[in-house]
Formats: structure tokens, C-alpha cells, sequence
């Protein structure tokens, strides 16, 4: 299988569900992510400037291939409110045949075709 046609989960944490919303539909809509799982009221610790925090966050489980990351992490940083947005891939081993094939087949459409500005801002897809 070609590296970029290999799967990938991609997790992504939102400070509200409008914002994952927006995210998720925009990723989908665009061709860069065949599914995208919205999860809310997920609790993260984590350092941040120099001290532990806490915060109740949306986590987007994205279901893509390789060759769409770079355009995922594209939207992500043009439409994330936060300074250093959370874009961890993790590749997909080994899965439902039926399923991964769904993934490839929804994300062979050439997505330069699908570039467009959302809100006034690029959506940094292609």
C-alpha cells in the first residue's frame, strides 16, 4: 500500500463543541477526513506555562490517510482558537478491510477541487 494512501487517526482537542463542530465539518465537507468522531467533555491535564492546567475539552477522533495530514494540520491551524493546537496522527495498524477501503475511497477525490474560504479565513486545504 502507498504511504500516502496508509490510514491514519488523527486526534484533535477543541476548547468548545462550536469549535470542534466547525473543524469536523469543515474537514469532511473538504475531503480531508472521511469521519470525524466529535467526543465532549473530555477532562485534559497538561503543563502550560510552567504550571500544571486543567481544562473540559472536545476531542475530534479523525479517520484519514497520510497523504491528507499536511492539509488536516493546514485547516487545523488556520480555524484552531488555541495558540499550539493539539494534531497528533497515529497510524491505523491493521483494521476492518471493508472499512480502511471506505476511508481510501472517500478520500481519493482530488482536494484542491474541493478549496474554498470558510468565515473569511482560508480553510488551508490543497
Amino acid at each position: 500500500m502507498p504511504r500516502a494512501s496508509r490510514g491514519l487517526v488523527i486526534l484533535v482537542t477543541c476548547p468548545t463543541r462550536r469549535s470542534a463542530d466547525r473543524l469536523a465539518n469543515a474537514l469532511v465537507r473538504h475531503h480531508a477526513a472521511a469521519c470525524v468522531n466529535i467526543l465532549p467533555n473530555v477532562q485534559s491535564v497538561f503543563w502550560w506555562e510552567g504550571k500544571v492546567d486543567r481544562a473540559r475539552e472536545v476531542l475530534l477522533v479523525i479517520k484519514t490517510t497520510a497523504g491528507r495530514f499536511d492539509a488536516i494540520q493546514r485547516t487545523v491551524r488556520a480555524l484552531h482558537p488555541y495558540d499550539v493546537p493539539e494534531v497528533i496522527a497515529l497510524p491505523i495498524m491493521v483494521g476492518h478491510r471493508p472499512y480502511l477501503q471506505w476511508v481510501a475511497k472517500e478520500l481519493s477525490v482530488d482536494i484542491s477541487r474541493s478549496r474554498r474560504r470558510l468565515g473569511g479565513r482560508s480553510a488551508g486545504l490543497g
